[in-house]
């Protein structure tokens, strides 16, 4: 069965050329693109896509809030963002909001398309320039003294949860997971719901966000060593 996708880009050559690189490939029925968040919302509640392509820039309404829209409205819809810009907030912004992946333009066709099927099996997938610019946010905020409210600390984690969330980070679903660490699905699901409760987090692409600017991400000195 095909995986549905809607292409959101303001700009028709770009639009145009990613539906018909898409419909190409295997397994991939583009049903319809977008010039701007709104296009996107009236897309999705149309066709009822499983995927959706997104630009963040955009007239009218950005790719961040129409994430955020699209989410609320459409849980099962997976939101893979493909932009130009890797800047440290909109990276954040997006997760935030919901998107299951963050790409750059520089991608190519077969990247896009295993990042909007792992998207819609509900795992993450970030470029590695934006995995860099996040580790790279987390260096430079690291030891500078802050005015806002604190933040959940990475201490209300058991051992296990911070296994989890480290496993999680890299994209790997609950059964993956549980495999990694020896342990059954709903445990894992159970770990997962007391860490997102602990965090203050509503997703998996929230965990991603926090994990990779707190230390969790491969090399991270907050992870414990799998059993």
């Amino acid at each position: 069965m095909s995986t549905r996708v809607v292409v959101v880009d303001d700009q028709a050559v770009i639009r145009e050329g990613l539906m018909t690189l898409l419909d190409m490939m295997p397994g991939i029925d583009v049903v319809a693109g977008g010039a701007n968040g709104e296009e996107a919302l009236a897309h999705v509640a149309e066709t009822h896509p499983d995927a959706v392509l997104m630009d963040l820039s955009m007239p009218g309404m950005g790719g961040v809030e129409a994430t955020r829209r699209i989410v609320a409205a459409h849980p099962d819809v997976a939101v893979v963002v493909l932009t130009t810009m890797a800047d440290d907030q909109l990276i954040l912004d997006a997760l935030q909001a919901g998107a299951r992946a963050y790409l750059t333009k520089d991608a190519g066709k077969t990247e896009i398309v295993r990042a909007i099927e792992a998207a819609v099996a509900r795992h993450t997938t970030l470029d590695p320039i934006v995995q860099e610019r996040l580790l790279a946010a987390a260096l430079r905020g690291a030891g500078q003294p802050t005015e806002r409210r604190p933040e959940p600390s990475q201490d209300l984690l058991t051992p296990r949860e911070s296994d989890v969330l480290r496993l999680l980070a890299q994209g790997l679903s609950n059964r993956a997971i549980g495999r990694r660490l020896l342990v059954g699905e709903a445990t894992v699901k159970t770990h997962v719901n007391h860490l997102f409760a602990k965090l203050r987090i509503r997703n998996r692409a929230e965990a991603v966000a926090w994990a990779h600017t707190h230390g969790f991400g491969p090399d991270g000195d907050a992870v414990r060593p799998c059993p």
